[in-house]
């Protein structure tokens, strides 16, 4: 009996036993599963989804694109061949020097700037290539053939700033909103969360000891899991950093004043203090600082005074806005905004390499087109003045200085053949001849030096500020402004026809009529308009057709109600006068969206978008039956005669 009621109790605490670890398997079954399962959700909601094509270059756009000057960004060696990027695209030399291929945005690639190049076997590929990130359409890779996309679903994930290849394929990716990503082939993520939301401007190092510069918080230090930040607190010249080079464990850290060295991830010590370093460069003796007006300085590494032993190597003058400063064999190479120089081991200087051939225009970044009676096209540039072209597109006249220097418009004055340009700073009268011949300003009665735009009214002419409007004519210079009942003073776009004047603005529409505000149009006031911000306005018909910032197009009838577009109106913006109306079209540039073509015979809208240099159509004009679109990246060029809805 006793033995019976031992082994029943045994039995029993047995069972128990067995039960408990039935229970603790079952509680960490659970745990793991829900564990797994939240991983898998977490990294779900990390994942940013995306797509791999091959890049099939627009097929009939029928634009031309008129020659702009190149910009180089970064160069790369890729199977024997030196490739240099920018946002002139793609351009390809032997080693010699001489070009062999040139890839456009908008016809071969996408129409997007390219902003980094590098060599990289990624880890869905079996060969090496050329990985090209674009400023606004993500990665392509190229074999040296053909290209191949790879595109983000996430705007903000294609805006890349910077590339950095890593072990096993892998490639890191800064971009201007979303921090670091990084792409395993199969999967393209962010990093880490403590690395989200930063404008990166450069990488360096590797995935586990990264070092990350970026536009406006300095420098970070990603390694074992943890994040350092270095900013002017720790030592860092500037906060706005903008390149890195490492070696070994140490790291230098190039800002807009000067260099600053890192030791074991701990400030050391800084260096070229006030240069606006642009690019660096160690090699076994010396540090190379490539800067933007101060050609390339040479700092001897190790040396216990390391500042009195600057090196100026960049007297020849055309060595300025340096990019980029990479060694190949045993020569250094510096690649300027506008060619390459290289320097041998037993050189004495700077050798110029390479230079692209000639331009027809001065810039790339147009902000206002218009085309005189003569068939001249005139081109105003954001920050480089204007070109006068003449009507055979062969050669071009360019003029800048204090005054024509930022271009907001420019109107030709088909009663006397002059031409008004508005500028940031007063208005600027040419003659027909293309000359200068007057300067308005504040000091002449202008309300602001500042003139967004200027229209031809009556016998005058009528001139838009941030402070309001200025009239001028024969009875001098008079001001309106929102006392006299303007809906707001910050004056964008000029409409004019007849005795009617619609004045876009940022906080509405103003009809005027002899200089009398007859009627504000507001949004939310029942009139229809969905934005306030007006940066276009041109007569169409009995009506108007509006641009607005934010609403994108709608019309305004004659009985002042406006009209929504199936395709036009829209969450995206119109670029400040950047609109046309010819008499079978209306065009309309957007920001980053492309041309708007409207067709006033089967009153449809289209959008194009192949064959442009960019999506960010600035300006827009008419010459002899052709259609040129200027952008923040060329000037594009197509017969209205080929455009179908």
């Amino acid at each position: 009996m006793p033995h019976t009621r031992k082994w029943l109790m045994w039995a029993i605490a047995a069972g128990a036993g067995l039960l408990i670890a039935l229970i603790v398997c079952f509680v960490g079954w659970r745990a793991t599963r829900a564990l797994r399962l939240s991983t898998a959700e977490v990294r779900s909601e990390r994942v940013i989804p995306f797509d791999v094509h091959p890049f099939a270059a627009p097929v009939g756009a029928g634009l031309e694109l008129v020659g702009a000057p190149a910009v180089f960004l970064q160069a790369a060696r890729f199977q024997d061949h030196l490739y240099i990027g920018g946002p002139a695209g793609l351009l390809e030399f032997d080693l010699s020097g001489t070009p062999s291929r040139q890839f456009l945005p908008g016809r071969d690639m996408p129409p997007s700037p390219l902003v980094a190049l590098a060599s990289a076997l990624l880890a869905d590929s079996q060969e090496p290539e050329l990985v090209l990130a674009t400023a606004q359409d993500g990665l392509l890779a190229f074999d040296g053939h053909r290209f191949r996309q790879i595109y983000s679903q996430d705007s903000e994930s294609r805006a890349v700033t910077a590339i950095l290849p890593a072990s096993a394929g892998r490639l890191l990716i800064g971009t201007k909103k979303r921090g670091v990503l990084i792409y395993d082939g199969k999967h393209l993520a962010p990093l880490h969360p403590t690395l989200n939301s930063l404008y990166v401007t450069a990488l360096a190092g590797t995935e586990s000891d990264l070092w990350i510069g970026t536009l406006n918080e300095g420098v970070f230090h990603w390694h074992a899991g943890t994040v350092d930040t270095f900013n002017e607190e720790q030592g860092l010249p500037d906060r706005q950093v903008q390149c890195l080079a490492t070696s070994g464990e140490t790291t230098y850290v190039g800002t807009v004043l000067g260099v600053a060295v890192f030791d074991r991830g701990r400030f050391s010590h800084a260096l070229a203090a006030g240069v606006l370093t642009t690019s660096l460069l160690v090699t076994d003796m010396s540090l190379l600082v490539g800067s933007e007006d101060q050609g390339v300085t040479t700092i001897p590494i190790g040396s216990p005074q390391m500042e009195p032993h600057l090196s100026h190597t960049g007297q020849i003058a055309e060595l300025d806005k340096v990019r980029q400063l990479f060694a190949s064999g045993n020569d250094i190479y510096a690649l300027s905004h506008d060619a390459l120089y290289r320097k041998g081991a037993r050189g004495l200087g700077w050798q110029q390499v390479l230079r692209p051939g000639p331009a027809i225009l001065s810039d790339r970044n147009i902000s206002a087109l218009a085309a005189d009676r003569s068939g001249r096209l005139w081109i105003g540039y954001f920050d480089r003045g204007l070109d006068v072209l003449e009507a055979d597109a062969g050669r071009a006249k360019h003029v800048e200085n204090d005054h024509v220097y930022c271009i907001n418009r420019i109107v030709p004055d088909a009663r006397t053949g002059t031409v008004e340009v508005a500028t940031a700073n007063g208005l600027v009268r040419f003659d027909s001849n293309a000359g200068q011949q007057q300067v308005l300003t504040r000091s002449d009665g202008l309300i602001a030096d500042h003139d967004t735009d200027v229209a031809i009214y009556h016998d005058g002419l009528v001139v838009g500020t941030p402070a309001g409007l200025t009239f001028l004519d024969a009875g001098g210079p008079r001001s309106m402004y929102a006392f006299h009942g303007l809906v707001n003073n910050h004056v964008f776009a000029l409409g004019v026809s007849g005795d009617e004047l619609m004045v876009g603005t940022l906080g509405g529409l103003s009809e005027i009529n002899k200089e009398i505000v007859r009627i504000n149009y507001t949004a939310g006031a029942g009139s229809g308009l969905k934005h306030n911000w007006i940066t276009a306005v041109v007569p169409v018909g009995d009506g108007w057709i509006v641009g607005t910032y934010g609403a994108g197009i709608l019309r305004l009838d004659h009985s002042g109600r406006f009209q929504s577009f199936e395709k036009a109106t829209a969450p995206f913006e119109v670029n400040p006068n950047a609109m046309l109306v010819t008499p079978h079209h209306v065009f309309a540039g957007s920001l980053g969206k492309g041309l708007y073509v409207y067709d006033r015979d089967a009153a449809r809208w289209m959008v194009m978008t192949d064959g442009l240099p960019s999506l960010n159509v600035t300006a827009l004009a008419e010459s002899n039956g052709s259609i040129y679109a200027g952008t923040d990246n060329g000037l594009a060029r197509i017969l209205e005669q080929k455009l179908h809805p």
